[in-house]
């Protein structure tokens, strides 16, 4: 079920945009042809999001979303900048860039000679890499520790040196296998089929939603029953997040054929398209669209 956007921020929310400058290079005038503002507002309300959800997305903030929109691009920082946000407003709305790009470039004389060192925008930010813990500190540690245990039962000599250098052998023995398993990566899960204990396992008085991204990567918004934001962002496959409510749960998905859900401890079996954008709402029992 279609769900309401926030007040002020629907995609049909008329806002003022710019006419797009006459443009005569190659036979087309500004009334044949719209604006790149005005074609990237109609695609985005024709696909159903707000400018929340698009700068949610593709993290292009939401006064440069609607400046572009509106075909002031002088808060973009620049031409390189500015075609960046075009390409990556038109991807997310579905849309081909290639041709906005090029009137673009026809309206300002030519495409841009490349600015060197010039910093990303904000809109393709490259994510850190993400590291695990350095499990080669933690055997250097337990080596100098058996070391250090060796040494102090050879100071005491009490006469007990083939039990304690059994112990210690063996000790450092199950230290270098812990070590070793811990530094293997293991792969991620797939998303876990819902048994029957699961199921009833679920609070019966509450609504609870299980989001995994299976087949690929999709960006979700979750709210509660008041509007307050849960989750606002990215998955990527093999991630997943649950989410509970006394009453219902509001969902948008960015992709939703990539997206598997478990409502109510139940498995939900809609035939989702890929690249396609869903508003979903449940609530509180059997697992069905409010």
């Amino acid at each position: 079920m279609s769900i309401g956007n926030s007040p002020g921020n629907s995609p049909e929310d008329e806002r003022p945009f710019a006419a797009a400058p006459d443009d005569v290079s190659d036979g087309v005038t500004a009334e044949a042809r719209p604006s790149i503002g005005h074609v990237l507002r109609q695609a985005r309300i024709a696909a159903g999001l707000t400018v929340d959800d698009i700068s949610g997305a593709t993290r292009v903030r939401i006064a440069i979303v609607h400046a572009i929109e509106a075909d002031d691009f002088a808060p973009c920082g620049g031409d390189v900048y500015a075609r960046g946000h075009i390409r990556t407003l038109a991807r997310a709305v579905g849309l081909d860039p290639a041709p906005l790009l090029d009137q673009y470039a026809a309206e300002r004389g030519g495409v841009p000679e490349p600015t060197p060192a010039a910093p990303l925008f904000e809109a393709e930010r490259i994510r850190p890499e993400r590291r695990g813990p350095n499990w080669t500190a933690a055997m250097v540690a337990a080596i100098v520790a058996v070391i250090g245990f060796v040494g102090f039962t050879m100071v005491k000599g009490d006469g007990d040196d083939g039990a304690t250098e059994a112990s210690v052998a063996e000790g450092a023995t199950a230290t270098a296998s812990a070590s070793a398993s811990a530094s293997a990566d293991p792969e991620k899960p797939a998303a876990p089929e819902p048994s029957d204990s699961a199921i009833a396992a679920v609070p019966q008085d509450k609504v609870t939603v299980q989001v995994s991204a299976t087949d690929g990567r999709s960006w979700i918004s979750a709210k509660d029953h008041n509007g307050r934001k849960l989750f606002d962002g990215v998955l990527d496959q093999g991630d997943s997040q649950t989410f509970q409510d006394s009453e219902k749960i509001e969902l948008v998905l960015g992709d939703a054929g990539a997206i598997q859900l478990q409502v109510n401890g139940k498995k939900i079996e809609d035939d989702f398209q890929p690249g396609s954008v869903e508003r979903l709402t449940y609530t509180k029992g059997d697992p069905e669209v409010g």
